[in-house]
């Protein structure tokens, strides 16, 4: 999938409960998953493939200092928009998830969420964002299989972070209440401690 693919998806992309988690029930069920995973208050995090940045926002609205990286200009021009709108600070930049411009061991938390999946070598991907890890560093990936038959399974998915880490916990995102709605597909989180 291309930027221009993104760019044509960036205006109502927000309009689906989890991405824009416009709805307090659905931003709070976010936050209840992903606030106690940083190692510590103010911790470095990258958000890759960010998109219109409402979880780089939640985070940083948390006291995080958050770098939102997406490939597609119109979602991180969102993403600017609604950090602003926030009141908090996001770095943001547009890039390649699959190849972050960031330095080596400059993160605490990588954190992507449905992005693994769209790229050409996952495998490739996931031990360039370990080497964005310091050494007690969290590497969090939201996945899923859904019911399009697009995406990755939790299994593939941990394989893939355990080529590189030594732990891949995968956790069952099914509550309705992160999606907005009843699912009837895999999503997951892998979290990764060492």
């Amino acid at each position: 999938m291309t930027a221009g693919f993104w760019d044509a998806r960036a205006e109502g992309f927000d309009d689906e409960p989890d991405h824009g988690l416009r709805d307090g029930r659905v931003r709070d069920a976010w936050a209840a998953v992903l606030l106690p995973l940083p190692p510590k208050p103010g911790s470095a995090v990258a958000d890759l493939g960010c998109g219109t940045g409402s979880l780089a926002v939640l985070l940083a609205a948390a006291g995080h200092e958050v770098s939102g990286l997406d490939f597609a200009p119109r979602m991180v021009e969102a993403a600017a928009a609604k950090a602003s709108a926030a009141g908090v600070r996001v770095a943001l930049t547009t890039g390649d998830a699959a190849s972050p411009p960031y330095a080596e061991a400059s993160f605490d938390v990588v954190l992507a969420r449905h992005v693994l999946w769209a790229l050409p070598d996952p495998a490739a991907a996931v031990g360039r964002w370990v080497r964005l890890l310091r050494p007690d560093g969290v590497l969090v990936l939201v996945e899923g299989r859904w019911s399009t038959g697009s995406g990755l399974t939790a299994d593939e998915t941990r394989d893939l972070v355990l080529r590189v880490r030594d732990e891949a916990v995968v956790t069952s995102l099914d509550d309705e209440a992160l999606w907005g709605r009843p699912i009837d597909d895999e999503r997951y989180l892998v979290l990764s401690r060492r």
